[in-house]
């Protein structure tokens, strides 16, 4: 079993940034790729972004290439979401999965997924 908390949500307004925080906890989780999700009100779940269990690669959906940046951090069992020049079309519940297949972008390729956390983008 693999538990997975983000966290750093919030309102900023339209050029802005956020980091986001995917904590997880559980047992090999070193064995897992992590991928970031998002979903909007009337819409279905987007991926955004996904990295390996090394961290070494990782894959982004077009329409956030270049201004979101996805890491990981080990020793602290964490994945962050660095995201700058947000948009409006940014707005959304963020979500951070895991699987045992890396860099999918495929909601159906992740086994565990966290509660998720809302970004709000204001023009």
């Amino acid at each position: 079993q693999v538990q997975l908390v983000e966290s750093g949500g919030g309102l900023v307004q339209a050029g802005g940034s956020l980091r986001l925080s995917c904590a997880a906890s559980g047992r090999a989780l070193s064995t897992y790729s992590v991928g970031w999700f998002r979903q909007a009100p009337g819409k279905e779940r987007e991926f955004v972004t996904t990295i390996s269990w090394t961290g070494v690669s990782t894959y982004y959906a077009d329409s956030v290439k270049g201004r979101f940046t996805i890491s990981k951090d080990n020793a602290k069992n964490t994945v962050y979401l660095q995201m700058n020049s947000l948009k409006p079309e940014d707005t959304a519940v963020y979500y951070c999965a895991a699987s045992r297949i890396g860099l999918r972008q495929a909601s159906s390729a992740y086994d565990y997924w966290g509660q998720g956390t809302q970004v709000t983008v204001s023009s």
